[in-house]
């Protein structure tokens, strides 16, 4: 894929990517949704704040607003792949299949490792626990991480996100 001149692919050094997908999972463990501890982990080498960062990747949060689709850490590669080679101009259709390329693979890569991008399919939640889902977002507790893979989940996103940009 052809860089554009905003990529921060190659820019980082291995040691500084491991850091960013840690401080993903430390954002996860500190009560932030998937989606947001991704995209925050990285979202200053785009110019956007922390805190805009998180306000973007709230809604992502629970396969999308709780509703168990997409994984939210897999929303947050998407939202990443868009601030690192998304194009801005509306007829750049050479520049949206390039940013949609890159996408899917890194998708695919996600699915390769964990099974699905899919939140009910990792959560093990079939399609009648899923139609009972509500918006009331689930307390952290010991329990919670005990049951859920999503810290593994928020750690293999960025992980994926941090091989990309290396190049």
């Amino acid at each position: 894929m052809e860089q554009g001149q905003n990529s921060m692919r190659g820019r980082l050094t291995s040691e500084e990517l491991d850091q960013r997908v840690s401080k993903a999972v430390d954002n996860f463990m500190a009560g932030y949704g998937c989606c947001q501890a991704v995209v925050a982990a990285f979202a200053d080498l785009y110019g956007l704040d922390d805190t805009m960062a998180k306000r973007i990747g709230a809604g992502f949060g629970g396969g999308v607003g709780r509703m168990r689709m997409m994984c939210g850490a897999v929303s947050g590669i998407v939202i990443l792949v868009g601030l690192d080679c998304g194009q801005t101009e509306g007829s750049d259709r050479e520049g949206k299949s390039a940013c949609y390329k890159v996408v899917q693979e890194l998708l695919n890569k996600s699915k390769e490792e964990n099974g699905s991008i899919i939140c009910a399919e990792l959560l093990g939640i079939q399609g009648h626990e899923k139609a009972h889902s509500s918006y009331v977002a689930s307390p952290r507790t010991a329990e919670y991480y005990k049951t859920r893979p999503c810290a593994a989940k928020v750690e293999s996103a960025a992980r994926v996100f941090a091989e990309y940009l290396k190049g």
